[in-house]
C-alpha cells in the first residue's frame, strides 16, 4: 500500500488550520457581547492609516460603520471555518472564506503593506495555506500535469 504523501500533507495542513481558526474564533467570543472591543482596534488602525490610503477608506466607510455586524461575523466565521476544516467538510468553500477573513484583517490593519508581513506567521503562511486548500482541486494554467 503506497502512502499518498500529497493527500496526507494536505490533510495535516487542513486540520492544523482548522485548529488555528477555532482558537482564533474562541479568543474573540467577547465580541458577540461587546462590539466596542473590535471598534477600538479598528479605530486604532484608522488613526495609523495614512489619509487617502485604501485601508483608511475601507476602515472609515466599511468596517467602522458595520462594526456591530462584523464583531459577530468574524468570530462566527473563524469558528465555522475552523470546524469545517478540521472535519474536512466543504474544504474548498470554507478555506476560501477563511482566506477572505485573513485577507480582510491584513488589509484593514495595513499589515500586508509592510515587509514584516512576509515573516509574520499569521500572514503569508495562513493566506497561502487557505488559498491553496481553496484551489486544491482547480487546475491552474501553470500547473504541472501528472
Amino acid at each position: 500500500m503506497a502512502l499518498d504523501r500529497q493527500g496526507t500533507g494536505l490533510t495535516i495542513t487542513r486540520m492544523f488550520l482548522g485548529v488555528f481558526f477555532i482558537a482564533e474564533g474562541l479568543t474573540k467570543y467577547r465580541w458577540f457581547f461587546n462590539s466596542s472591543i473590535l471598534a477600538g482596534r479598528l479605530q486604532n488602525w484608522l488613526e495609523a492609516a495614512p489619509a487617502g490610503s485604501s485601508s483608511h477608506w475601507y476602515l472609515e466607510h466599511v468596517t467602522l460603520p458595520g462594526v456591530a455586524l462584523f464583531a459577530r461575523l468574524v468570530p462566527l466565521g473563524e469558528l465555522s471555518c475552523g470546524v469545517a476544516l478540521l472535519l474536512g467538510f466543504q474544504t474548498s468553500l470554507f478555506a476560501f472564506i477563511a482566506f477572505l477573513l485573513v485577507l480582510n484583517f491584513h488589509f484593514a490593519s495595513r499589515a500586508m503593506f509592510q515587509l514584516a508581513f512576509l515573516t509574520n506567521g499569521y500572514g503569508l503562511p495562513v493566506l497561502g495555506s487557505t488559498l491553496g486548500l481553496a484551489l486544491g482541486g482547480v487546475r491552474l494554467p501553470w500547473s504541472v500535469r501528472k
